[in-house]
């Protein structure tokens, strides 16, 4: 059974109402990163489709086709986020302990529960499993020096945004940069609260 993307965002904006919890170990790193990636990537999907379709948006999800196809794209762009954002997660652990093997390890038992509690929704299209498959091979070869540098680790969601969404290519091709620009945008904030929230410390020792 997958979490819907409702929900997902609902567990992040409820605990926006309080002061958040401090990152201390793999499963709170895992809820970070769930629930930010859940933010950004619908945030960033729907904004694009509503600004290229004005007044027309709420039209759009009376057809059947354009919701197919959205389905798919916000879980192949969730799936991107994740893993952007913990190589992003990698790159601050980097910071204080530089050892790729144990970063690795921690990234995996944070990540993996999420991916595992996700599943493969049949919204989410038959390109999904791989993609999914693809997180925890970026995670296996990624360089974590340089991760927590400027936007360094973002580069699957800004590809994915353009790729899936449900937009007719002569568009992407004159939307692309402001696009890229505008999940970009939408990850300054998850980023500083990471760099906030994240006791690496605590984290590491968790996790020994």
């Amino acid at each position: 059974m997958s979490l819907s993307f409702l929900k997902k965002a609902g567990e992040y904006l409820t605990r926006n109402t309080k002061k958040p919890d401090p990152v201390l170990d793999s499963e709170t790193l895992g809820t970070f990163i769930e629930t930010r990636s859940s933010l950004v990537a619908q945030s960033s999907l729907y904004g694009y489709i509503k600004t290229r379709a004005g007044t027309r948006f709420p039209e759009l999800f009376e057809n059947e086709e354009f919701l197919t196809s959205i389905n798919i794209a916000k879980w192949q762009i969730w799936a991107a986020c994740v893993s952007d954002l913990a190589v992003f997660a990698g790159g601050l652990i980097f910071l204080k302990a530089s050892d790729a093997a144990r970063i690795r390890r921690i990234l995996k038992s944070a990540v993996q529960p999420v991916l595992e509690r996700t599943g493969l929704p049949e919204e989410a299209g038959s390109d999904f499993a791989r993609s999914v498959e693809q997180v925890t091979v970026r995670l296996d070869s990624a360089d974590f020096s340089q991760a927590a540098e400027h936007e360094s680790a973002f580069t699957k969601s800004p590809d994915a945004l353009i790729y899936w969404a449900p937009i007719v290519d002569e568009l992407k091709a004159l939307d692309d940069e402001i696009v890229r620009n505008s999940i970009r945008f939408r990850w300054q904030e998850p980023r500083r609260e990471l760099r906030a929230l994240l006791e690496v410390d605590a984290l590491l020792k968790s996790t020994n």
